[in-house]
């Protein structure tokens, strides 16, 4: 492959797989754990500050907070996947025209989420089945987070990019900078100006909008030679509905779980109350904080399953697939050991002082992360197709743990086994999701070595 000025991607098809791997994902993990903690380290201070009430609060917000990003998904991975593939094959002379077209797209596609939740967020709120305790902390919360809302779904949108050109470390630190912002600034405007639940939703912005100005600056900076130009900006219809196909995975899996949220507040409010809301919301910060190296090893595989598949040097793409399985796997069991033996360390950091949270949330933290340790596998598995330019499957797969099985459990189950069982659902449609990857990745393998 002829050298030029991408020459920092032509590694993704020779180097050691494994190298190569851990230096894409490295960086990529510790960037998801610490975007993770832009919404968890909001609910510890609000848990340690305002107590349940602005747990529950900031939980029946998450959906319509998940929405946005949902948008900042579809666009990013899918024109991130389609950079990396194009590269591969070498048609570097779209990669631009790709950029461009999503830049605009992450502009306007969360504008549809964002709108609404400014201008009717009680009517929403309530519509969604936010209680009236609940609703005038949920509003004040959503509100702000919205004015931000752009910059909350381009900034990840845009990093992707930046991975892809060949600095995960550079990416890496663009996570670091808006999470350390918002945990220095949570405490100071939640603690000493006593703005509450307001409080954590001015440092997220800000934290977001300081995240967005650094990852554009990158783009204006002597380490890469890719430049956001208003000429590569107006859409390209057949690049727009193939970065949007590729992403509908992810957007369909973020979607199906902003749903799935719905549904399982509505439960828990009627089968526990309040007290059961917060309790799913320490519950899910914490999952997240596990699940999120899964995430790192996904956009850490992505360009190199997705390059080298692109490139036709298929038994590089199943080394990267089975090494990402592999890490994906030893990362949840580290993490469902540590909930099997502490779970009440981990419900303490969101609130200390109420006994009935801490053993409901102990008891609720073990029976959801049951069966984590076969996740990796049904997440990478998902990823795979995705970085492949294969989106039927990896929307099947995608939703098949968050939405085909999950959600009809969560009616089910708790008609014989209340409360429990609205917990009860999470790891039940794990195993049986992890049935339904087994199957379809048997014949994706069985057709690779074919094409080899």
């Amino acid at each position: 492959m002829a050298q030029g000025p991408y020459h920092s991607t032509d590694r993704i098809g020779t180097d050691n797989i494994r190298h190569l791997l851990l230096t894409f994902s490295i960086p990529a993990i510790v960037g998801m754990v610490v975007q993770a903690l832009y919404n968890i380290v909001d609910r510890i201070y609000v848990g340690q500050g305002v107590g349940h009430i602005g747990l529950a609060a900031i939980a029946v917000t998450m959906p319509l907070l998940m929405t946005n990003m949902a948008f900042s998904i579809i666009v990013g991975v899918g024109s991130n996947a389609l950079f990396s593939i194009k590269l591969g094959e070498g048609r570097r002379d779209l990669v631009e025209k790709i950029m461009g077209n999503a830049f605009l797209l992450l502009f306007l596609v969360p504008l549809f989420v964002i709108l609404p939740c400014l201008l009717f967020p009680r009517q929403i709120l309530t519509a969604i089945g936010t209680t009236p305790d609940l609703l005038p902390y949920s509003e004040r919360y959503l509100r702000i987070l919205m004015y931000g809302g752009v910059f909350g779904a381009m900034s990840p949108g845009i990093n992707h990019f930046i991975r892809s050109d060949g600095h995960p470390r550079t990416s890496m630190f663009t996570q670091l900078l808006g999470a350390l912002l918002n945990t220095i600034l949570d405490p100071i405007f939640i603690f000493v100006f006593h703005w509450g639940i307001e409080g954590a939703a001015w440092a997220t912005v800000i934290s977001q909008t300081v995240s967005f100005i650094w990852v554009m600056s990158y783009f204006n900076s002597k380490l890469t030679p890719l430049r956001f130009k208003v000429s590569a900006m107006k859409l390209d219809w057949s690049l727009v509905f193939r970065m949007l196909a590729i992403g509908f995975a992810p957007f369909s899996m973020q979607m199906a779980m902003n749903v799935m949220n719905l549904i399982l507040n509505r439960q828990l409010l009627h089968y526990g109350g309040d007290m059961a809301v917060a309790v799913m919301g320490i519950v899910y910060s914490v999952i997240i904080v596990i699940m999120m190296p899964l995430q790192g090893i996904n956009q850490g595989a992505q360009p190199i399953i997705g390059f080298n598949f692109g490139a036709k040097k298929f038994d590089r793409v199943r080394t990267a697939y089975w090494l990402a399985v592999k890490y994906a796997t030893i990362f949840v069991t580290i993490g469902w050991l540590l909930i099997e033996l502490i779970p009440g360390v981990f419900v303490r950091f969101f609130n200390n002082d109420n006994p009935e949270l801490i053993l409901l949330g102990s008891r609720a933290l073990r029976i959801c992360s049951a069966l984590m340790p076969i996740i990796g596998f049904q997440v990478i598995t998902s990823n795979y197709f995705q970085a492949v330019g294969k989106p039927l499957q990896s929307t099947f797969l995608s939703l098949s743990r968050q939405f085909l099985i999950l959600i009809p459990l969560l009616y089910i189950l708790p008609l014989f086994w209340g409360v429990l069982g609205v917990y009860s659902a999470l790891p039940l449609s794990d195993i049986l999701s992890f049935c339904i990857a087994a199957i379809v990745m048997s014949f994706e393998l069985r057709n690779l070595r074919e094409m080899q």
